[in-house]
């Protein structure tokens, strides 16, 4: 198996495993929510709150897997990435408007 090929196998086998954790993570975070909003004890809400914070953190780092497997494809592929300088142009204008 050639090294680009294992590479692209791994790639693969990669986002399967983000997608798989993703889908169990939204779904039990779903539970969670419904006990939460079902529920009035404060303590259960201290409890359930930390272990939704940790199906959040889940979620959020598939996301980062998902951008930097995404940013070594474009990578490879040539293809260039990050922001123009138009961008940055313009993100910056939004933002100084938004202060005022």
């Amino acid at each position: 198996m050639s090294n680009s090929k294992s590479v692209e196998k791994l790639v693969e086998e990669a986002i399967h495993n983000i997608q798989v954790d993703r889908a169990c993570a939204s779904k039990l975070l779903t539970d969670v929510m419904i006990i939460l909003t079902t529920n009035n004890d404060s303590d259960s809400h201290k409890r359930l709150g930390e272990v939704a914070s940790k199906y959040l953190e889940t979620l959020q780092r598939s996301n980062e897997q998902l951008v930097k497997i995404a940013a070594l494809s474009a990578k490879s592929s040539g293809i260039k990435t990050g922001l123009s300088k138009e961008d940055i142009n313009s993100i910056y204008d939004e933002v100084v408007s938004d202060k005022k």
